[in-house]
C-alpha cells in the first residue's frame, strides 16, 4: 500500500483492502435509544478506522472514542452543537469523546475515519493539558494550523497503512504515531500568541506552564473537592483572574471542565460491573449519587445505570 497521501489511484487500488479489514463486524453501526454510539472496536483492540465512500447521513449522536474525519475526495460536512464543519481534503477535524454531531455527506466521494479508545492515554503524565485541547472540536487548516496540518495529515496516512496492511505490531505503531501527533497538536497549542493575547511572551510561557500544573493536578485529584480558590492561590491568582485565563485556556469555565472530566471517569468507571453506582460516584468525585445521577443525564440523556446496562448488554453480544 502506497504510503504517499491519499489519492484517487490510490484509494481505487486498495478499495477491497478497506472493506475486507473490517469484515470482524458485518453489523451497522450501534445507536441505542440515548443517542450513544456504542463503538465497535476491532477485536481485542482500541482503534478502528473505517474507509467511507456512501453517501450516506448519520443523525446527531455521541460516543466515548475520540472521532478523526479526514476527507480524501470531495468534501464531509459535520455539525457539533451549533457549529458546523465543511471538511475538505487535505484539512482534519477531529471530535471531542462525548461530543453530540452528525455527519453529512455528498452524493459522491470518500474519507477515512479513525475512531480511538484513550482510556489508556489518559493515565500519561501530561496528557491532561492535551485532553483541555481534545475538549472541544479542533478544525485543522493549513491556514489555521500552518505549522502543523501536513504533519498531522502525514502521520493519519501511515496511520491508515498500518491498520489496514495488518502488521503485526499495527496497534502498537498507531498508538505511538497517535501519541507524536498529540505531542505535535499540545506544542503548537503552547506556541499559540493568541492563547493568552495582549502579554509579553515570557509571560505567556509562565502562564502556560501553570495552567498545565493545574490540568495536572485537576486529573490527580479529581475526587477531591476541587476549590477554586484554592487553586486560583496556589498559583498566586486571584479567583477571577484565575477564571478568566482558565475559560481563555480551555474554552470552559473551571466548574464546567471538572464537571465534564469526572463524567469521562465515570464513564470509564461504570464499564467495571463490580463497582455499584454510590461507588462510581465516589470514585469519580461527586458528592453524593444524587447529584451524580442529575449530572451524568444531563451530559449523557441517560442514567448512570442505564448507560452501564446498554454497554453491558453490548459487550455480551459482542462475546
Amino acid at each position: 500500500m502506497s504510503t504517499e497521501p491519499c489519492s484517487s489511484k490510490s484509494i481505487a487500488a486498495n478499495r477491497a483492502t478497506f472493506y475486507s479489514a473490517n469484515s470482524d463486524t458485518s453489523r451497522p453501526r450501534i445507536l441505542v435509544g440515548t443517542g450513544q454510539e456504542l463503538v465497535q472496536y476491532r477485536q481485542e483492540s482500541c482503534v478502528r478506522i473505517w474507509f467511507n465512500d456512501l453517501p450516506a447521513d448519520f443523525s446527531p449522536h455521541w460516543h466515548n472514542a475520540l472521532e478523526i474525519i479526514m476527507p480524501v475526495e470531495n468534501w464531509y460536512e459535520t455539525q457539533i452543537g451549533e457549529e458546523t464543519f465543511t471538511v475538505r481534503p487535505g484539512e482534519i477535524l477531529l471530535i471531542p469523546p462525548g461530543e453530540l454531531h452528525s455527519l453529512h455527506a455528498p452524493q459522491s466521494g470518500n474519507r477515512f475515519i479513525f475512531l480511538f479508545d484513550l482510556t489508556a492515554l489518559s493515565r500519561i503524565h501530561g496528557f491532561a493539558g492535551v485532553q483541555s485541547i481534545l475538549a472541544n472540536p479542533l478544525y485543522l487548516t493549513r491556514s489555521t494550523h500552518p505549522n502543523i496540518c501536513d504533519d498531522v495529515y502525514q502521520i493519519l496516512v501511515q496511520m491508515r497503512n498500518e491498520y489496514f496492511s495488518k502488521n503485526e505490531f499495527a496497534e502498537l505503531t498507531i498508538f505511538s504515531l497517535l501519541l507524536n501527533m498529540f505531542v505535535k497538536i499540545g506544542t503548537n497549542h503552547l506556541q499559540d500568541i493568541n492563547l493568552f493575547p495582549n502579554m509579553r511572551v515570557y509571560k505567556q510561557k509562565e502562564y502556560v506552564d501553570k495552567f498545565n500544573s493545574v490540568m495536572d493536578y485537576i486529573d490527580s485529584h479529581y475526587m477531591d473537592d476541587l476549590n477554586l480558590d484554592d487553586i486560583a492561590s496556589s498559583i498566586g491568582f486571584s479567583k477571577y483572574h484565575f477564571s478568566r485565563l482558565f475559560k481563555q485556556y480551555t474554552n470552559y469555565t473551571f466548574c464546567a471542565y471538572i464537571t465534564r472530566r469526572r463524567i469521562q471517569i465515570a464513564q470509564e468507571l461504570l464499564a467495571q460491573p463490580d463497582l455499584s453506582i454510590t461507588e462510581v460516584a465516589l470514585q469519580s468525585g461527586f458528592p453524593s449519587i444524587s447529584t451524580f445521577n442529575r449530572v451524568f443525564k444531563q451530559a449523557k440523556n441517560c442514567t448512570p445505570s442505564e448507560y452501564r446496562e446498554k454497554n453491558h448488554l453490548h459487550s455480551h453480544h459482542d462475546s
